[in-house]
């Protein structure tokens, strides 16, 4: 019996902490260890190496994964699925840690329904879009690098009697916009989950412009596509100089903090006791109200995740008349 590991779709601070657990928590157990290089791609290719302590040493404080990722169109295609399977048994792996989001637990359910093999599933995306967990792995960094920016950008903006347009990361879920529109005391914030009442927003921030108010920042989050409109909006009706700014891919970086690296350990260590106790695994592990639990794949896969009600309660606030 072997163990692997490897990292899907986009990269997330704490994945680097994750692989070293695994590797080091393995070995205490005597349980051989692979890497998989380069995701779904580098298990079709092969790129498959028994881990050591060397390759994970020195990795804690490192933003990424030392072994690479890739969004894999061919894996889509049985013979490469295939291939992969058989590249596994080549190293008796019959058991996978996956670090990545709901296209690789997607991706792993169909593989692992075609083939003996076994999976724990570990949310890995600062988009915090999972159904069924709280936390994702990489959230807790990604939101410490948007607190950042903001914080400089409202010092600047504070300089001027000018508006700023902040667009953040999460593709369609608006978690990343929203925590850090709380955070950071933005005035407007504009996710996909909420209707932008720009009627009720107006009529404040115009009134609030009238008694002293000399800026306004505003979080857009990217799936919503309204950041060139929130600023045309903010220009022409509010009557403020505007400037945009799009934070990017800056949002994944980073060295993890310390409580996503916290986290991996714990991920990892509960996935490894999990799939070593147990057989005929597919699942996700999950973390709620303090607690680990694991869910089915089919589960998770069916669902869609949905901000919690009391964040959601934020915007009804800043849209206040």
């Amino acid at each position: 019996m072997a163990f692997a590991i490897l990292s899907s779709g986009g990269d997330a601070a704490g994945m680097n902490p994750a692989i070293k657990k695994f590797v080091d928590y393995c070995a205490k157990l005597h349980i051989e260890t692979y890497l998989i290089y380069e995701g779904l791609e580098g298990l079709i290719d092969n790129k498959i190496k028994k881990a050591s302590h060397k390759d994970v040493a020195g990795i804690l404080h490192l933003g990424g994964t030392i072994i690479r990722s890739s969004r894999s169109k061919r894996f889509f295609d049985f013979q490469y699925r295939k291939q992969a399977y058989e590249n596994l048994k080549l190293y008796n792996i019959n058991n996978l840690i996956v670090l990545g989001g709901d296209g690789s637990f997607r991706a792993l359910e169909v593989f692992s329904t075609e083939f003996d093999m076994n999976f724990v599933g570990v949310p890995s995306t600062i988009d915090n879009d999972i159904y069924g967990t709280e936390y994702c792995l990489g959230v807790d960094t990604a939101l410490n690098v948007i607190r950042d920016s903001l914080d400089k950008i409202r010092d600047t903006v504070a300089s001027f009697n000018r508006a700023f347009v902040v667009e953040v990361m999460g593709r369609e879920c608006g978690y990343l916009a929203l925590v850090s529109a709380m955070v950071s005391g933005a005035e407007i914030c504009v996710i996909p989950e909420a209707p932008l009442s720009q009627e009720a927003l107006q009529k404040r921030l115009k009134q609030e412009i009238q008694e002293g108010r000399r800026y306004v920042l505003a979080i857009v989050a990217e799936g919503t596509k309204k950041t060139t409109q929130v600023y045309e909006w903010i220009e022409e009706k509010l009557g403020l100089e505007a400037r945009v700014t799009i934070l990017g891919h800056v949002q994944r970086g980073g060295n993890p903090t310390v409580y996503d690296r916290l986290m991996a350990f714990d991920f990892v260590i509960n996935a490894v006791d999990y799939l070593r106790k147990n057989e005929q695994v597919k699942k996700v592990i999950v973390y709620n109200q303090g607690k680990f639990t694991f869910k089915d794949i089919q589960e998770i896969s069916s669902q869609k995740y949905q901000l919690p009600q009391h964040y959601l309660k934020a915007i009804n606030y800043l849209e206040r008349p």
